[in-house]
């Protein structure tokens, strides 16, 4: 079992930067792929970047490309999804995945069984 517990969320003016970090109870954090996903208000669920258990692969959603940076430091536990570039569309709840895998580039909200509870973004115009 693992639980997941998201933090770093807040207001921020559009152009800045925030780092998000999900913290993850349980052993063996590196067999697990972990994946960002996010929720605007009537929209659906979508996925926001991913990163192999080792760290060596990483994928992202066409919206994020070249402003978010996904990565993990495997003995904290924890992976982190820093945003740049901020644009108020990318306001939403973030929501921290994991999934034991050793599988990379693993994109699909239904691949992933532990979820944490979300954080806030919200980017100002």
């Amino acid at each position: 079992q693992v639980q997941l517990v998201e933090s770093g969320g807040g207001l921020v003016q559009a152009g800045g930067s925030l780092r998000l970090s999900c913290l993850a109870s349980g052993r063996a954090f590196s067999n697990y792929a972990m994946g960002w996903f996010r929720q605007a208000p009537g929209k659906e669920r979508e996925f926001v970047a991913t990163i192999s258990g080792s760290g060596g692969t990483t994928y992202y959603a066409d919206s994020g490309k070249g402003r978010f940076t996904i990565s993990r430091d495997n003995a904290k536990n924890t992976v982190y999804l820093q945003m740049n570039s901020l644009k108020p569309e990318d306001t939403a709840v973030y929501y921290c995945a994991a999934e034991r895998t050793f599988a990379a580039r693993v994109i699909r909200e239904y691949d992933y069984h532990y979820w944490g509870q979300g954080t806030q973004v919200t980017v100002s115009s």
